[in-house]
C-alpha cells in the first residue's frame, strides 16, 4: 500500500527538525564557545575532533542496539523518540552555559555537553534513516520517500544558516540593557533562546513523525562494524579511492564553513556583519540545493560522471582563488561581490555531494565482481563515518588557525571592530589556500586511481549478470 501525503509529510518534517539541530551544532558550537565564551581554540578543537571521531565509532554500536530492539511500537520509533528528547535537552544545555563557569570547569562542561549531544543525536539519527524499509514498499515509493527526506533535511539546515544570527540578535536583547553590555553578551543570551526554539520544534516534528508513521513490516537491519568498514576498504581499491576523495573534499569545505562566521565578523566587518553573513548563507544554501536538483542533471548531459567530478573540483578551486583575490585586493564594501566565488564553491559542493554517492554505489558492484560479495551496507555506512571524520579534522584545523592568528573577540581593535591585518591575512589564507591544497590532492588521487568509467561500469554489470546466469 502506497504512503499517503500525510505520512510522507510527517516523515519529511522529522528530517527538517533533526537537521535544524545538527546544523545549529555544526555551524555555531565552535563560535559560541571560542569567540563568545573565550575557551582556548586548541582545547575546543580537541573536543570537537575527539567527539566526532568517537561519534563515528559509536554509529555501528547504535545500529546493533536498534537491530536487537523489540517493542509493541516497533524497533525504530522508541529510539527515535527517546533520542530526540535527550538530544533536545543536551542541545539547550550546550548553549546555556551557567554564568559561574570559567577556565577548566568551562572546558569540562563543553566537552561533556558536546559529546553527550553527539551520542544522543546518533541515538535518533540511526533509527530515523534505518526505518524507511519498515513503512515503505520496495521501488519508487521507497526511493521517493528517501529523496523527500534528504530534501527536507536540506531545508532544515538552510533555515538555520539563514535565520540563526537574526534570531540571536533579536532575542538576545531580552532582559538586557543593550546600551551597557557587550554584543557578545547579547549573542550568548540569544543562542540560549535559539536553542530552546529549535529543540521545541525538533520534538514537535519528530512527534508528528512517530505518531503518523507505522512500522508495517519487520526489517532485519544490516549493521557494519568499524572492522567491517576497514576490511571492505582494504579489499576494494576503488572504494578506498572514493573514501579518500570524500575525506579531502569534505575537509576542505568544512574548514571554510567553520571560519566563515569569523571572516564576516572580523574581516568583512561592520555593525551589521551578521546581516551580510545571513545574505551570503542564504545565497550559498540556495545555490547548493539548485546545484543538486538542476545543475547536476543539466551538466550530466554534457559530461561523463568521471569528467564532471574533475570539472567540479576545478570550479571549487577557482572559487577559492577568486575569494582570496577579492578579500586581498578590494575593500569588500558590498557583500554581493562575494556571491561570485560563492557561486563556484557552492555549486561545486552540490555536484560533488551527488557524485560521491554515485561513485560509492559503483564501488559496490566493483567489489562484488572482485571479491564475490556485495558489501552494500558496509560501503554506505562508511560514507557517514568518513564525513564525521572530515568534520572533526576540519574543526581542528580551524581552531589551529584561530590560535595562531589570535582571532577572537578579545583581540579586536575597538576603533574598527576588526582584527589586526596580519590576523585577517592568516584567516583568508586558511579559508582558501588550505582547501585548495586539499582539493588538488583529491584531484590527483582521483585521477590516478579511480578507474570506474561509465563503460567499465557497464562491463561490470554485464559480467555480474552473466555470473548469476
Amino acid at each position: 500500500m502506497k504512503l499517503s501525503v500525510k505520512e510522507k509529510a510527517s516523515y519529511g518534517l522529522g528530517a527538517v527538525g533533526k537537521d535544524m539541530v545538527y546544523a545549529l551544532s555544526a555551524t555555531y558550537v565552535l563560535y559560541y564557545y571560542n569567540d563568545l565564551l573565550h575557551i582556548n581554540p586548541l582545547a575546543m578543537g580537541a573536543i570537537l575532533l575527539f567527539a566526532r571521531v568517537f561519534d563515528a565509532f559509536n554509529d555501528p554500536i547504535m545500529g546493533v542496539i536498534v537491530a536487537k530492539t523489540r517493542t509493541r511500537w516497533g524497533k525504530f520509533r522508541p529510539w527515535l523518540m527517546i533520542g530526540t528528547l535527550l538530544n533536545s535537552v543536551f542541545l539547550i544545555l550546550m548553549f546555556a552555559v551557567p554564568a559561574n563557569f570559567s577556565g577548566s570547569s568551562l572546558v569540562a562542561y563543553a566537552a561533556v555537553m558536546y559529546i553527550m549531544w553527539g551520542v544522543t543525536y546518533t541515538m535518533m539519527d540511526i533509527p530515523y534513516w534505518s526505518m524507511v524499509p519498515a513503512f515503505t514498499e520496495p521501488g519508487k515509493d521507497r526511493e521517493n520517500v528517501s529523496a523527500l527526506a534528504r530534501s527536507c533535511a536540506g531545508v532544515g539546515s538552510a533555515l538555520i544558516q539563514i535565520f540563526s544570527m537574526m534570531i540571536v540578535y533579536a532575542l538576545g536583547a531580552i532582559g538586557l540593557d543593550t546600551a551597557s553590555v557587550a554584543s557578545s553578551v547579547v549573542e550568548v543570551n540569544g543562542f540560549k533562546y535559539l536553542a530552546i526554539i529549535v529543540a521545541v520544534l525538533f520534538i514537535a516534528f519528530i512527534t508528528i513523525t512517530c505518531v503518523n508513521i507505522k512500522e508495517t513490516s519487520t526489517v532485519e537491519m544490516q549493521t557494519a562494524s568499524v572492522g567491517d568498514m576497514f576490511r571492505a576498504l582494504i579489499q576494494n581499491d576503488q572504494a578506498m579511492t572514493v573514501v579518500i576523495a570524500i575525506v579531502l573534499v569534505n575537509t576542505a569545505f568544512y574548514v571554510t564553513s567553520n571560519l566563515v562566521i569569523y571572516f564576516f565578523k572580523y574581516d568583512f566587518g561592520g555593525a551589521d556583519w551578521y546581516q551580510n553573513y545571513t545574505l551570503f548563507n542564504m545565497f550559498g544554501g540556495g545555490m547548493q540545493i539548485i546545484s543538486m536538483m538542476v545543475f547536476f542533471p543539466l551538466l550530466r548531459k554534457f559530461f561523463a560522471a568521471t569528467r564532471l567530478f574533475k570539472v567540479a573540483l576545478g570550479s571549487s578551486m577557482c572559487g577559492y582563488l577568486v575569494l582570496l583575490a577579492i578579500a586581498s585586493l578590494t575593500k569588500m564594501s558590498n557583500v554581493y561581490i562575494l556571491f561570485v566565488p560563492g557561486f563556484f564553491i557552492f555549486m561545486a559542493n552540490g555536484v560533488l555531494t551527488v557524485l560521491t554517492t554515485i561513485f560509492l554505489a559503483n564501488t559496490v558492484d566493483y567489489g562484488e565482481l572482485k571479491n564475490g560479495r556485495r558489501d552494500e551496507s558496509v560501503i554506505f555506512s562508511m560514507q557517514t563515518f568518513v564525513v564525521k571524520l572530515a568534520s572533526g579534522v576540519a574543526a581542528m584545523i580551524a581552531t589551529i588557525c584561530l590560535q595562531i592568528f589570535s582571532i577572537s573577540s578579545e583581540n579586536v581593535e575597538e576603533s574598527t571592530a576588526t582584527i589586526a591585518h596580519s590576523s585577517a591575512v592568516g584567516l583568508r589564507m586558511t579559508m582558501t589556500i588550505l582547501p585548495i591544497i586539499g582539493l588538488v590532492i583529491a584531484f590527483a588521487v582521483y585521477s590516478r586511481h579511480y578507474k570506474l568509467t561509465e563503460s567499465r561500469i557497464q562491463e561490470i554489470s554485464s559480467e555480474l549478470k552473466a555470473r548469476k546466469g
